[in-house]
């Protein structure tokens, strides 16, 4: 498996997605579906010009520029709220906003959750960890770090993990299916360390998103309606990419953690613009160790492209199962 050294920079072509989402609304009219249209539309088509190849780094790099970049995209995020606040606010409910709509939840999914997995692992309280929960009270998903963190890590690719999907699910019916579970699995995690009901930081999460919700609708209706779309958008987003990390893969019960229960892709449009979420086996390997440190593992098994390619493949599940189940280990 040849490497090739990298650093940060490369990281910069994640900032092309915000970027164009925020100028297009503030631009207005169609211009407001160019984030959603770059990433799906043109996504794919960057995955098959851009090279797969496997990082390394050099050693005694500085790390700070990476944590600045993921401070960047937690502000893009935020931005790109505003100025679709500020579209809403001079023109009302317009196909043109629902638009802009999806392309911030484009961005929320991407600067937004993919950002907070990667915070999310960070040391709790600090504040790089904050912003992670920032990152997720907009899209309203507060209990992913616990779900993801204490259930996800422990049982991924197991029948016990919600967020692995087995063999022949669709994703539609995945998405249907774990989303309450999630939620239950996290709210269990608390609960079984002696925090009733009331003193469970999950339902304590579900006050605050609420009252964010009766915010948002106090200032804005109008914008109220376009923050669902954000937030479903997003949703459905993080949770196809669970989906498409641990598809059809199990590790039995007692089984050791190993690169071959994790998707891997090494497309680099993917890697650079998803905060190397693509090398997922390195990550469950060892999951406190940052997005400049993760590497392609020559065990795992990989993808028939990129996670922008794979979406398109995602939605119509007869063809995913078409392309993906030859691609399963023998059982």
């Amino acid at each position: 498996m040849e490497e090739f050294e990298e650093g940060w920079i490369p990281h910069l072509f994640g900032f092309i997605l915000p970027m164009m989402t925020i100028g297009g609304i503030y631009v207005g009219g169609w211009w407001c579906a160019f984030g959603i249209i770059f990433a799906l539309g043109l996504g794919p088509i960057l995955e098959f010009i851009f090279p797969d190849r496997a990082p390394s780094r050099r050693e005694g790099f500085s790390t700070k520029p990476w944590d600045f970049l993921l401070v960047i995209h937690s502000l893009t995020v935020i931005t790109a709220l505003l100025v679709l606040y500020w579209r809403v606010d001079s023109e009302g409910i317009t196909i043109f906003t629902v638009l802009g709509a999806l392309s911030v939840g484009m961005v929320s999914g991407i600067s937004g959750i993919v950002n907070a997995h990667e915070q999310g692992h960070r040391r709790k309280g600090s504040p790089i960890w904050i912003m992670a929960r920032l990152n997720l009270l907009l899209v309203q998903y507060l209990h992913f770090t616990t779900e993801h963190n204490h259930g996800h890590h422990r049982f991924y690719a197991m029948a016990e993990d919600p967020a692995s999907a087995p063999k022949s699910r669709g994703l539609w019916i995945h998405i249907f299916m774990t989303i309450p579970m999630q939620f239950v699995s996290a709210f269990k995690v608390h609960s079984t360390k002696g925090k009733g009901f009331l003193m469970n930081p999950i339902f304590h999460g579900v006050i605050i998103q609420f009252s964010l919700i009766i915010i948002m609708g106090v200032i804005s209706i109008d914008f109220l309606l376009h923050y669902g779309i954000i937030a479903a958008f997003a949703i459905i987003l993080l949770e196809y990419t669970n989906y498409l990390q641990h598809y059809g893969l199990v590790r039995e019960k007692g089984e050791k953690q190993s690169a071959s229960h994790s998707w891997e892709s090494r497309n680099t449009w993917s890697r650079w613009t998803l905060m190397e979420l693509p090398l997922h086996p390195a990550h469950h390997l060892k999951a406190s160790d940052p997005l400049w440190e993760l590497r392609a593992q020559p065990d795992a098994p990989q993808l028939p492209t990129g996670y922008y390619g794979c979406f398109w493949l995602a939605i119509l599940p007869p063809l995913w199962k078409r392309v993906m189940d030859p691609r399963l280990p023998i059982e």
